[in-house]
């Protein structure tokens, strides 16, 4: 099953909230939150796709033809992309009830890992919003990243030590996940975190960690001072907080600061595997992509995962070919071209 017939099987869900459009923009879902939508007037999940779209490609193929190696080394493993599946928790006020966190987690996991990428995993109020995609993660052997919220550290402790119980490959934490409301009017409070607890983090686990969440260079700095082994240049695919720019407008700078000395992941608008050569040629390392991965999950389940991520290598490898590139590190700033 292919992408597009996931997200036509999607739509005749019951209580499945996202339209599954054919642009995912945020212009439709604008401000649906409990949903998919973007915080307020959806400015940041919408700015986030428009300004990759913005992006264009510079055609170039005079030049001797080689095999096209799309590989990338991260964490002490090889990924055929740099293509992961962004994190998603607390399933049901978004998606329904189709799927439990231990399925879905399951077809991302799965779907990725025999596409050529891997997945991220969510974090949510309840046990089993992190329990079920641990069960997932130990199907697979740890090829996974699980992701936790800032909670309070003593909550946060205990899932790094679950994390490494299971074989994860590394662990993130979404900070920016602290302007979540939805989770403090839960009962279950979020809040920023100090350099101070970065470390602490780090310190708790033998395993890389991330920090995802980042937007300005300074925050970038703290992630590296704390000894985080990469960062994920996001806006929390603009949920937090309205009025952001996009992530693709502050990834050059950020790049510019701490590219080499950690490893820089981008989310927010990548759609496209010709998005992720323009966000590569940004300074990006690796992308996640969050909304169409659910899209795949339920309508398609591991078998749809596994193709849109094939997709996205196609469309990857299509890109580096018209521009010149025989591996990643040919992608620069000299293969787009914004007015």
């Amino acid at each position: 099953m292919n992408f597009k017939e996931a997200r036509e099987n999607v739509r005749k869900i019951e209580g499945f909230s996202c339209r599954a459009c054919k642009e995912c923009n945020g212009v439709v879902c604008r401000g649906e939150i409990p949903g998919v939508g973007g915080k307020g007037t959806g400015s940041g999940f919408i700015r986030n796709y428009n300004k990759v779209q913005e992006i264009l490609l510079n055609m170039d193929t005079l030049y001797t033809p080689e095999k096209v190696d799309t590989s990338i080394e991260l964490f002490g493993k090889t990924f055929n992309l740099p293509i992961f599946a962004a994190p998603i928790g607390g399933l049901f006020t978004i998606y329904g009830d189709k799927l439990t966190d231990y399925e879905y987690s399951k077809h991302i996991l799965e779907g990725c890992k025999l596409g050529g990428g891997a997945g991220f995993l969510g974090d949510g109020i309840k046990e089993e919003h992190f329990e079920g995609p641990m069960s997932a993660l130990k199907d697979v052997s740890g090829w996974g990243v699980p992701t936790i919220k800032p909670w309070e550290n003593e909550e946060i402790f205990h899932k790094l030590d679950r994390a490494e119980e299971e074989g994860a490959m590394a662990i993130a934490m979404d900070v920016d996940a602290a302007g979540l409301s939805i989770l403090a009017a839960a009962g279950k409070p979020v809040s920023p975190k100090s350099e101070a607890d970065l470390k602490a983090y780090v310190a708790h686990t033998d395993i890389p960690f991330i920090v995802k969440g980042i937007m300005t260079v300074q925050g970038a700095l703290k992630a590296l001072e704390a000894g985080a082994y990469g960062i994920v240049v996001s806006n929390h695919g603009g949920r937090v907080l309205d009025h952001t720019p996009s992530t693709v407008e502050v990834l050059p700078e950020i790049a510019a600061a701490v590219k080499g000395k950690m490893k820089i992941f981008i989310d927010g608008g990548i759609r496209s595997g010709y998005d992720v050569l323009k966000v590569l040629a940004l300074g990006a390392d690796a992308v996640l992509i969050g909304r169409p991965y659910a899209v795949a999950a339920y309508g398609g389940g591991t078998e749809a995962v596994k193709s849109y991520t094939e997709q996205l290598g196609a469309e990857l490898k299509d890109a580096m070919i018209m521009t010149g590139c025989l591996k990643l590190s040919d992608i620069n700033e000299s293969k787009i071209y914004v007015k």
